[in-house]
């Protein structure tokens, strides 16, 4: 064939299980779709804008950054111990978040694709994969957008229908259209990073009676309709339309994306209150590129048809006269019935030849996506070289997401899953409640180390 391991996909998942591959001295074909031409079946996905690998889609948020009281930065800290190119992409693209870690897109994409065409032993091509391989090492990372045919071929593999889910895309807005007459800057409770001067969101308020028609207009504006087949199709709990978290109560948003907690608005100051005072509600916006001309609506996924979010949303206090680079959108994803089809190491049960890397194994997020895509990657380097392989404890975060894929969910209920505490194992009953993420962390670290000094 030419090359040791077969990586079909170039997103987060993709890109960094070649890297992997590439670092531990295997050559590496990787293939991906967009871009190619014609003949090569070149194609793009409902969702993405462009043809650089591992482009981020629906948000440019990598989530929280804190590795002592969160899963996801925990994730974050133990991907940077073993050489994670996504990471190490994204500190390099890297924009203010307040304690988030947030990126340049197209920045961070470019610095993924330059990082891997570096490696002489690994080959970008630009192709479109119709059919799994029937030998050969192979990893399998093409995401929630997998082409129909590929799709069709890893049904077959699977004998099983994929699961399937929707998800939404925030819309971008041009920062020079904002009105800071209106909005302001500010991270909540002032807990902005130094990269962003500590103010690191555009915040635009809402007193009670806008949010109450703000509110309205969502539950009024025309929505994308469904075909037939995809009537019963859920969405996925951490990237709902904002129009559907509206419908679920009066309240909702305003104990979802549009807390006000935390955040005084300084055009509201009195001689009582100097710092001003919460307003009722508060859109986001978080800044989306290293120039800081485009800035997301942070939770505003949305299934609103595109004339209706420009209206909708312009109904905004301080986005009367917003320019959008990019309106929101709805597409279908799927994933495979990973504890049941996988085995511990990614592979398929039916195919072992075969491995799964990415959302397509139900994990959800970028950075859970790249972290499957990291082990998977490890994985099958171990495997070419007659290695034994033994998966990191289940008390870290990358242990506890594998686990979670492979078999320690529950098969008959299985939906995506982001990172979190209760995939870990329980730390001990005496340790307080407020200590409890601090020991998890703790636990993790040591226990990291510990694999990586033996058989990581």
């Amino acid at each position: 064939m030419g090359y040791d391991v077969h990586v079909i996909g170039g997103g987060l998942a993709g890109s960094e299980a070649a890297w992997q591959l590439a670092r531990a001295g295997l050559t590496v074909r990787l293939s991906e779709m967009r871009g190619a031409s014609p003949d090569k079946g070149g194609e793009r996905t409902p969702a993405h804008q462009g043809d650089g690998l591992a482009e981020l889609v629906c948000s440019n948020s990598f989530r929280s950054d804190d590795a002592d009281n969160n899963a996801v930065g925990l994730l974050h800290q133990e991907m940077r111990e073993l050489d994670s190119l996504i990471m190490a992409a994204a500190e390099v693209a890297k924009v203010p978040a307040g304690s988030a870690l947030a990126v340049d897109r197209d920045m961070f994409s470019g610095e993924v694709e330059r990082r891997l065409r570096e490696q002489a032993n690994l080959t970008i091509v630009r192709e479109r994969i119709d059919r799994l391989p029937e030998a050969g090492l192979t990893i399998v990372a093409t995401g929630p957008l997998t082409a129909a045919a590929l799709a069709d071929s890893i049904g077959a593999a699977t004998g099983a229908d994929s699961l399937a889910f929707f998800d939404a895309i925030a819309p971008i807005v041009h920062r020079d259209s904002v009105n800071m007459d209106i909005a302001w800057m500010a991270a909540r409770w002032d807990r902005g990073s130094a990269l962003g001067d500590g103010k690191d969101y555009i915040n635009c308020p809402l007193d009670k009676a806008q949010y109450l028609a703000f509110r309205e207009e969502l539950l009024a504006g025309e929505k994308t309709e469904f075909r037939e087949w995809e009537a019963s199709t859920p969405y996925f709990e951490g990237c709902m339309p904002v129009e559907v978290m509206a419908a679920r109560g009066v309240e909702t948003l305003r104990f979802g994306p549009m807390k006000p907690v935390g955040l005084d608005n300084p055009h509201a100051a009195t001689p009582e209150h100097p710092n001003g005072r919460w307003p009722y509600a508060v859109v986001q916006l978080r800044q989306d590129n290293k120039l800081g001309t485009l800035w997301n609506m942070v939770g505003f996924q949305t299934k609103l048809k595109h004339a209706e979010q420009v209206r909708v949303f312009r109904t905004i206090p301080g986005l009367e006269n917003a320019e959008f680079a990019r309106l929101g959108g709805l597409h279908r994803n799927t994933f495979i019935h990973s504890p049941v089809l996988l085995d511990r190491q990614l592979r398929l049960k039916t195919a072992p030849h075969l491995r799964f890397a990415g959302q397509m194994t139900g994990c959800e997020g970028y950075v859970e996506s790249a972290a499957v895509g990291l082990l998977a990657g490890r994985m099958a380097a171990a495997e070419h070289a007659a290695q034994p392989w033994t998966s990191p404890p289940r008390t870290t975060a990358l242990g506890a997401l594998l686990s979670h894929i492979t078999g320690d969910a529950e098969a008959e209920t299985y939906q995506p899953m982001n990172v979190n505490f209760g995939l870990f194992p329980p730390v001990d009953d005496a340790v307080k409640k407020k200590q409890r993420k601090g020991a998890y962390t703790a636990r993790a670290r040591a226990d990291l180390a510990d694999w990586m000094a033996g058989a990581g």
